[in-house]
């Protein structure tokens, strides 16, 4: 196979995640052109790949909302004339578009499996999202040498200097995230220690952070909201460690050999837990109901998060930068 194609999942974890597809096909298929297809919001953490060619751009809410925008993305995969198709989201829209764009070999998941030359099952429950993508590559019969993800780390300017901690204190659903009063405790600690603190994350994160600083009276830097990509690859790249909930962040300064504190509380780090080049700690409190994925975003209690304390996360700290 000499041009290939992979249609690639929607969210920032996910996407990282998906990178070892990328490696393993590199690994087979050396001189191959390998492209992803990819929504906006992933585009730019695989263009920091080194085994992706190509980055191909599907704006369902934008450029190709309407039908005709749609046939003019398909008119263009079927003019790179693509060898095969691995798809790794179970969408019929995207099968339904590698199908249409004539690629010949179709392989992976699918809720249409008719619309596959080749249909993988999901893995079984439980199992790791990254195993779970790498299905689609062992069907045919290509063996990852590594279940690691990693991306470039860019060389940038660094918006902050000397030697810092990165806080990520955001997540993609409220449940995940650990209280805004044990952000303020392990700011205080690390005040105590002499431990500069940058914060990192989207805009919406930026009120959270201004809020810890002030409360904690820690002297640090609020990045969120105010970096590329690029620019939070490299302070991650270049922290002392990053502590984080299980979020994109994590994944992605993880990528790029941070160290990395994970604090998990509904999810399982067995599923979604990181799986890149740097050091790696996971905290997780055991209170019976989230022995499995917990998805009840109505719960008020959020003990499996609070269980997690200051102390334990310092510790882990300590332990983690010997």
């Amino acid at each position: 196979m000499n041009n290939i194609l992979v249609v690639n999942v929607n969210w920032l974890g996910d996407a990282v995640f998906s990178l070892p597809v990328f490696s393993a096909l590199r690994m087979e298929y050396p001189n191959a052109h390998i492209a992803c297809l990819c929504v906006p919001r992933v585009a730019e953490v695989l263009r920091y790949s080194p085994d992706v060619n190509e980055v191909l751009v599907m704006d369902e809410q934008g450029r190709h909302f309407w039908p005709w925008q749609k046939a003019m993305l398909i008119w263009q995969l079927r003019s790179k004339r693509f060898d095969i198709a691995l798809v790794l989201h179970r969408s019929v829209s995207r099968a339904m578009i590698v199908w249409l764009a004539g690629i010949k070999e179709r392989v992976g998941f699918c809720k249409w499996p008719l619309l596959m030359t080749r249909s993988v099952p999901n893995k079984p429950q439980g199992a790791h999202r990254m195993d779970h993508y790498l299905t689609v590559i062992e069907s045919l019969g290509i063996c990852p040498s590594e279940r690691l993800y990693r991306l470039n780390a860019p060389r940038e300017s660094l918006p902050v200097g000397g030697e810092y901690v990165v806080f990520n204190t955001g997540g993609n659903w409220d449940l995940k995230q650990w209280p805004k009063k044990f952000w303020v405790g392990l700011a205080e600690v690390m005040k105590q220690h002499c431990v500069r603190v940058v914060f990192t994350g989207s805009g919406k994160d930026h009120a959270a952070a201004e809020e810890i600083m002030e409360t904690s009276g820690v002297d640090a830097d609020n990045l969120c909201g105010s970096t590329t990509l690029g620019q939070s690859l490299a302070v991650y790249a270049r922290s002392i460690a990053v502590i984080s909930a299980d979020s994109g962040p994590l994944h992605l300064a993880n990528s790029v050999g941070a160290r990395v504190i994970g604090l998990f509380g509904p999810t399982r780090s067995e599923i979604t837990g990181p799986r890149g080049t740097g050091k790696i700690r996971i905290l997780f409190h055991d209170i019976g109901c989230n022995r499995t994925p917990c998805y009840h975003l109505g719960c008020v209690d959020n003990q499996c998060m609070k269980g997690i304390s200051v102390h334990d996360v310092f510790e882990a700290y300590k332990e983690l930068i010997r």
